[in-house]
């Protein structure tokens, strides 16, 4: 009741917007709301219309309204902002004729063929990809009148595609009982599929639409890509076929969002007036989604301009065609190279078997692509280091730096300090190559290690190390054990070769040790991964450092990338694993601290600790 009085009262304070006189009746108002009222698809939103349409009539007030037109834009905005719906629209029109019916009178076969022709544009595309544009959804009569010349002129040349783009960017017309047709010629025969409830107002009646089980000439099917071109002008019956096809994911649909219109609207003439209500009369619901397209649109899959979706349609379909060949290749590589033998074996079945079911049509793009082998990699492998990646150029050094701009860079990569009772503290975020970190040993040494190797105590932060090269740990690791002894370090199985070599501690190092008699914090957070998790892995280990803070990232022994066949998407997979004769390794999983606490609070329990333990000794 509330909203109805909201309506009409909306129109009246419009309405009496302007002070000279005006040539139009008083009732004018109640009758264009009367009419509304009883042909709105939404009847709930007008409770108490009645009512308020019986009060607004013993109102005497004449309208002061210029002209026929302003006084329709005017109404039209208080109809529209009350109810929220933009497809109301009042208008004046003394010279309107109705638009003439669809429906075809009897002619020649030549004449039909003709319609046909100009109804529906086709062609064959470079690679056999149909194209296919349809302005106007005929309707069950038309169809059943040209159906014959629609299969032999259209539909059988479109059977022989290897996939299919159908152009709706221009469809803003079409009758409610052609979406089934369309509809089940890309989809299979059995089971029949309930699409759309539709309930009209006027008739106060509800039509269930299915797709049909037996149709003329054979169908599309359901495994062809299909791609639908949508624009912000496509309306009506064409976006209830696109909606359909995208929530059955049988289509993709490329371009804009479409115009959020009805199933349909009637021009409804008020009275005998020259203004007419433009009136959606009956409304859509998915039975696939429970959801409607009307007044939101269809969101495209791949939003682009209108006059780009053609284009961006190609290349999806180009993409598409070597999809297939490009997950086997990635079986391949994963069974062939994968750390973990035998999970490698399961995931590249796997992977096999969801090429067959499919479950790559739907990919629009290599980033796409990227995102969903990654998953299904992750899913299948329980590593979420196994997966699909971009080529990322490693960043070379300098040739020939300078012995200043190797300080320089020295001292932005560590960072040092030296607390309270003689604790040092080393933060590094990444680890280096064995080959180039041995070139500057001696400068590290001097401007980093010496400042922290007379301490009584040694925090290491690696919360931000992000790892990188492995082939420097063995040598780090032996800073922090005597050169009397050499220790077993790790156990390191390289799939390439399938051998197992050992990693030792060093007997020579540049500069003095730290030694196995001082005490050891590691600081490690969810972000601490690849190498610095090896080096993590052997002194908790080896039971030489304490280890504060987050479990570790899980990720792996610096992978190797594969590029899967011409495109710009590569396959990142672990080829060394750690020695797991005693257990679980670090990769995919993580290491687990000593003491775990959140990592913005690593330091300052490390720094109690040791203070404890230093203030205790003295």
């Amino acid at each position: 009741m509330a909203r109805a009085i909201l309506l009409l009262a909306s129109l009246v304070i419009f309405g009496n917007v302007f002070s000279i006189h005006s040539a139009f009746s008083p009732s004018l108002i109640v009758e264009m709301a009367t009419v509304f009222m009883d042909n709105y698809c939404y009847p709930e939103k007008l409770a108490g219309m009645q009512e308020a349409i019986s009060h607004a009539s013993s109102n005497t007030e004449i309208l002061n309204i210029p002209d026929g037109g302003t006084l329709a834009t005017v109404l039209t905005a208080g109809v529209q902002t009350t109810i929220h719906d933009p497809r109301v629209v009042v208008s004046h029109e003394p010279n309107y004729v109705p638009v003439a019916s669809h429906a075809l009178p009897p002619l020649p076969p030549d004449q039909l063929i003709d319609i046909v022709k100009s109804s529906v544009k086709l062609d064959v595309l470079e690679n056999n990809i149909g194209y296919l544009r349809i302005d106007h959804i005929m309707g069950e009569k038309v169809a059943e009148k040209l159906g014959p010349l629609l299969l032999e002129n259209v539909w059988n040349k479109v059977l022989l595609t290897s996939a299919l783009i159908f152009d709706l960017r221009h469809a803003s017309s079409g009758e409610v009982s052609g979406i089934p047709y369309i509809v089940s010629y890309f989809t299979d025969a059995e089971p029949a599929i309930h699409i759309d409830t539709i309930y009209d107002r006027p008739s106060d009646t509800t039509t269930e639409l299915w797709t049909i089980t037996t149709l003329l000439g054979n169908r599309y099917g359901s495994t062809k890509d299909l791609i639908i071109l949508t624009s912000e002008h496509t309306t009506g019956v064409a976006e209830d076929i696109a909606y359909a096809l995208k929530s059955l994911k049988r289509a993709t649909i490329v371009g804009e969002k479409t115009a959020g219109g009805s199933v349909k609207i009637e021009k409804l003439k008020v009275g005998e007036t020259d203004f007419y209500v433009s009136v959606p009369v009956a409304k859509s619901t998915s039975s696939i989604t429970g959801k409607s397209w009307e007044v939101s649109g269809v969101s495209p899959c791949v939003p682009v301009s209108s006059a780009n979706a053609l284009d961006a349609a190609l290349k999806i379909i180009a993409l598409r065609s070597q999809i297939p060949a490009m997950i086997q290749e990635a079986a391949g590589l994963v069974a062939d190279n994968y750390a973990f033998a035998q999970i490698g074996a399961d995931v590249a079945e796997k992977l096999k078997g969801l090429v067959k079911k499919g479950h790559y049509s739907m990919v629009t793009s290599e980033e796409d692509l990227k995102a969903t082998l990654s998953a299904d990699l992750a899913e299948l492998s329980g590593d979420k280091n196994l997966k699909a990646a971009s080529h990322t150029p490693v960043m070379m050094p300098p040739e020939n730096p300078s012995p200043e701009m190797i300080v320089d860079l020295i001292k932005l990569s560590f960072h040092m300090d030296v607390f309270e009772h003689n604790i040092g503290y080393l933060r590094f975020d990444m680890f280096g190559d064995f080959e180039q970190v041995a070139t500057i040993a001696q400068i590290i040494v001097e401007h980093v290690w010496n400042k922290v190797v007379n301490t009584d105590a040694l925090i290491v932060d690696l919360r931000y190390n992000l790892g990188g090269p492995t082939t420097s740990i063995a040598g780090f690791c032996s800073y922090f054990f005597d050169a009397d002894k050499k220790i077993l370090l790790d156990k390191l199985y390289n799939r390439h070769s399938d051998t197992t070599s050992e990693m030792w501690s060093l007997t020579e190092l540049t500069g003095h040790r730290y030694g196995t008699k001082k005490s050891l914090i590691i600081l490690t957070s969810g972000v601490t991964a690849g190498a610095a998790e090896e080096f993590v892995y052997i002194m908790k280990k080896l039971g030489r450092a304490m280890i504060v803070g987050e479990v570790t990232s899980g990720g792996s022994h610096p992978p190797e990338n594969f590029r899967l066949g011409v495109s710009d998407v590569f396959l990142s997979v672990p080829v060394i694993h750690s020695d797991t004769t005693q257990g679980p390794a670090w990769e995919g999983a993580g290491i687990s601290p000593h003491i775990p606490v959140p990592a913005g609070d690593a330091l300052d329990t490390a720094k109690g600790i040791l203070n404890k333990q230093l203030t205790g000794k003295k």
